[in-house]
């Protein structure tokens, strides 16, 4: 994604088919500096949720049946949970800002998912609080043996 921005920042032609069939030629060539803030919001948010697959695998590979409540584990949900909020937030802003391009008549085919992602940062600290619980929990059981 940086590399077909930085190339789409230089050759003009390049905005017209960016990532997946990503259009933003109409806004390359109405504003360098709302392409580029608009591009950093999207580099951004897709940085964010590589990181939130990777921690995704970590907790694949992290987890056994015999001990599933450990504390690596709670560790990592809660990194989820606050990096997804962090998609969240940064996406209801990016929402905004191309709602706002959108009204000056510049076409922008972006869906930022904003609820999905706050949503889904609820939904993982409440699982997070679970299994911080269960850490516990197992924690006191096996000191009481």
């Amino acid at each position: 994604m940086i590399f077909t921005f930085g190339v789409a920042f230089v050759n003009p032609e390049g905005a017209s088919n960016l990532y997946l069939g990503l259009d933003l030629s109409e806004l390359r060539t109405s504003s360098k500096w709302e392409f580029i803030h608009v591009g950093s919001l999207l580099v951004f948010t897709l940085s964010l949720q590589a990181y939130i697959a990777y921690l995704v695998i970590k907790i694949t590979t992290a987890g056994t049946l015999h001990r599933p409540f450990t504390q690596e584990i709670s560790v990592l949900l809660s990194k989820i949970s606050h990096s997804a909020l962090g998609v969240g937030i940064i996406s209801f802003i990016a929402q905004g800002y191309c709602e706002r391009l959108v009204k000056n008549g510049i076409d922008i085919p972006l869906t930022w998912g904003a609820k999905e992602f706050l949503f889904l940062a609820g939904v993982i600290f409440i699982i997070s609080k679970v299994f911080q619980r269960g850490v516990e929990m197992q924690t006191e059981n096996e000191l009481t043996v």
